[in-house]
């Protein structure tokens, strides 16, 4: 499935488990040898009250706390074969909550956006506003915790950034003991956002979930949006997000299926 490009293998694992190592999960994710993804989403019989449990393992096998594109993948599969609107979704993190409008797309609540050092986390308490990080033609680059850290740059030109570059760099950077996605956004004539994104473990993506969410929060506290919702227009095609005043995020977009298959271990 993919949402904007951003492209998952989604395994249900609710009546069928599976021994899943991390080698089996970068293999899956291997795009010359195996399916190829951007990330692997688990579904899994929820531990509390949720509809179902999610998890995340991004394409060199390590596990990530939040993927929002992933999140409404899952989210649309299951909404579609139970044939419901609604779903609660419990991960590493925080309980989502997730809908699907009449038109086929998906939102999913994110819950809060993290801006506290150690939320985020941070490696030490500074301005999370703005970072002490600048390198070639990036610097002053704004920390959010969407259940997995972002580093977002605002640039005159995100086309202009070599991302293949600049992003394996700032990811590990010492100011981020958990490594780092990073996006790179700048404003368009129509007051939409361009983002371009590496992510964490990953590289460069033709959209991130939590990424779109991360720069519009940033967005909204530097005041370069007119209200608290961003069109952000990525790779793959456009996102939408809203920073709610009660801190949480929605997500919206829309989600498409490949291609289905069954595993063979």
């Amino acid at each position: 499935m993919h949402g904007a490009g951003n492209d998952f293998v989604v395994i249900d694992l609710r009546t069928t488990p599976l021994d899943l190592t991390d080698e089996k999960l970068a293999a899956i994710s291997d795009r010359h040898k195996g399916v190829g993804c951007d990330q692997v989403v688990l579904i899994e019989s929820a531990r509390n009250s949720a509809d179902i449990r999610l998890r995340f393992y991004n394409a060199d096998g390590s596990e990530a706390g939040a993927c929002g594109n992933g999140a409404r993948c899952a989210a649309s599969k299951v909404m579609q074969d139970e044939a419901r609107q609604t779903l609660s979704i419990e991960t590493a993190t925080t309980l989502l909550q997730a809908e699907k409008s009449n038109t086929g797309a998906v939102t999913v609540n994110m819950g809060p956006a993290r801006l506290e050092w150690t939320g985020i986390p941070l490696a030490r308490d500074v301005d999370t506003l703005h970072l002490p990080i600048a390198i070639g033609p990036v610097a002053d680059p704004a920390a959010v915790g969407m259940g997995n850290p972002h580093c977002v740059f605002f640039v005159e030109d995100a086309e202009a950034i070599d991302v293949d570059s600049i992003g394996p760099i700032i990811e590990r950077h010492e100011l981020f003991p958990e490594r780092t996605n990073v996006e790179f956004a700048s404003s368009l004539p129509d007051g939409r956002l361009r983002m371009r994104v590496w992510e964490r473990g990953v590289g460069i993506t033709l959209a991130c979930g939590s990424g779109v969410c991360a720069v519009a929060v940033a967005a909204v506290r530097r005041g370069l949006l007119s209200g608290r919702t961003a069109e952000i227009v990525a790779d793959g095609g456009t996102l939408a997000a809203t920073w709610q005043e009660d801190g949480t995020v929605m997500l919206t977009g829309p989600v498409a299926t490949s291609f289905r298959g069954t595993f063979d271990d």
